[in-house]
């Protein structure tokens, strides 16, 4: 019987230490940090392959997993209706994620509106407090 309650309670801790620091969780970020995409222009029309440029001021860019202040990692959100939960890692299928620190892609897009929005993520991909991210624009690719 005692063993059984040993392992109940390594197994609550277990829990507890995985689920509440979620409750917490994101990154300071600094007052007056901005996210903005550089180009293409919100409106302009485009060719299907396009290169998007990630612009950042007030915080710096690093790799995923690298804790430094005032620093983060970008996510772009390609044609998205809402952006994710800011009190988590953001969803792969809703971001496409640049944890390498990079800071453009040249994407082939399909013709028609699309929009774009970027999200700046902290070292384990949750968006800073408060979160940092562009304006959404809206692009035509012929």
């Amino acid at each position: 019987m005692n063993f059984f309650k040993l392992w109940f309670f390594v197994g609550v801790l277990f829990l507890v230490s995985v689920f509440v620091p979620r409750a917490n969780a994101g990154t300071p970020s600094p007052e007056g940090a901005e996210l903005y995409i550089i180009s293409p222009k919100d409106g302009e029309t485009v060719s299907k392959s396009v290169t998007i440029r990630f612009g950042l001021k007030g915080m710096g860019v690093a790799p995923a997993g690298t804790d430094k202040a005032k620093t983060g990692h970008h996510h772009l959100m390609l044609d998205g209706e809402k952006l994710p939960p800011m009190d988590q890692p953001m969803n792969k299928e809703v971001v496409k994620h640049f944890g390498g620190g990079q800071t453009e892609v040249t994407l082939s897009l399909s013709p028609g509106k699309h929009t774009l929005q970027l999200i700046l993520g902290d070292k384990a991909h949750v968006p800073h407090k408060p979160p940092v991210v562009s304006k959404s624009i809206t692009i035509t690719v012929k």
